[in-house]
């Protein structure tokens, strides 16, 4: 069992990373003044493996535990769902003291902390990971939000959980490609942030790749740390934290234009990681091994290096769309392995040439 402060400023959590967590989880949440209820939001086939127990603990510390039903997938994060959400909140008479849980992957996690950011002005939320994705990124730091049709993440809010407990036994039902797609933001880390991270999985790969709770204790974990620590330096996503985005300007556009249903989130990123290389060759900001290095981390991962592009201009369109965009496009790219830098103004016509050299079509 591992733990692992978030010491953002004012409200500081801990992540507890271990195999049992959830079954455990009265012994690892914090106590919670006046709560009563516990409101767990998870999709019906999360619901089914996991409800019972993490029900049992809560009830288990006096929280009477309420499900939620919401729809699977990234569906489910929409304006519709969280009003649907906010009527059953109160049709159940919630109180501000009483608890959201996040019981699912990234999007019940994004859509349970923007539903209790915003019910009764505010909630407390516990973020209770079930994927690779939530438990690396998505459920740590605090950025809530739903979809609207124009962009991924338009309307949400910064509200940190009172604690985030990622069972690692979790993942290992997970499906194959789901799983792959976690493996992308761990990618992320790697490359941008961590090469202690990026030794491990070259090295461990065999152990990653079977889902050995032991190797996934240390990997979900060294990620918390590097995630937590960048998001205590900037919590409002201001300076610092925009690294964490590194392959995702590309990758959120390629969502969107999917309508997020088609190319998973991972394989989104893994895309835009390969994208955000060959750009930082092309600029001169990183070395043109850069690319290579990506690449075959990407393909050992279960990863495609390369990927079959929309029409230049939707994919352009999307990224103008972007939350960071400012008058100009901006892309975290590598200097090196673990030496991120956010490039403003990044000229047009050097992306659509990235983009044509990766197989796009104006």
């Amino acid at each position: 069992m591992i733990r692992v402060a978030v010491p953002v400023p004012g409200s500081e959590y801990e992540v507890v990373v271990g195999a049992g967590v959830l079954e455990e989880a009265d012994r690892h949440l914090p106590a919670i003044p006046g709560a009563e209820k516990a409101f767990v939001v998870a999709d019906q086939t999360v619901a089914a493996t996991y409800l019972e127990p993490l029900a049992a603990a809560l009830a288990r510390i006096s929280l009477i535990p309420i499900h939620i039903p919401v729809p699977q997938g990234e569906e489910a994060k929409t304006l519709q769902v969280a009003d649907a959400l906010y009527r059953q909140l109160a049709s159940q008479e919630a109180h501000r003291a009483d608890v959201v849980v996040a019981l699912g992957g990234g999007v019940v996690g994004d859509l349970s902390g923007f539903v209790a950011a915003t019910y009764m002005r505010g909630l407390p939320v516990v973020q209770v990971p079930t994927t690779l994705t939530a438990q690396v990124d998505a459920a740590i730091g605090g950025k809530t939000a739903v979809n609207l049709p124009e962009g991924k993440n338009l309307v949400g809010s910064f509200h940190q959980p009172v604690a985030v407990l990622a069972d690692v036994e979790a993942l290992r039902t997970l499906p194959d490609r789901e799983f792959r797609s976690g493996l992308a933001e761990v990618a992320k880390y790697a490359l941008a942030l961590d090469t202690d991270l990026l030794d491990l999985l070259e090295t461990r790969l065999q152990g990653v790749l079977q889902r050995d709770p032991d190797v996934l204790e240390d990997l979900v974990a060294r990620c918390v740390r590097i995630k937590a620590s960048t998001v205590a330096a900037d919590e409002r996503d201001d300076g610092p934290r925009l690294v964490l985005n590194y392959g995702h300007t590309l990758g959120h556009a390629l969502e969107r234009i999917d309508s997020f249903a088609g190319r998973s989130h991972g394989e989104a990123v893994a895309a835009g990681m390969v994208f955000a290389a060959r750009l930082g060759s092309a600029m001169g900001v990183g070395d043109v091994s850069l690319s290579g290095r990506t690449g075959r981390l990407l393909k050992s991962l279960g990863l495609e290096d390369d990927a079959s592009l929309p029409p230049m201009e939707q994919i352009l369109e999307a990224m103008r769309l972007d939350k960071k965009y400012r008058a100009g496009m901006r892309f975290v790219l590598l200097e090196d392995v673990g030496r991120p830098r956010v490039v403003e103004d990044v000229p047009e016509d050097l992306v659509r040439d990235t983009l044509e050299a990766m197989g796009g079509h104006r």
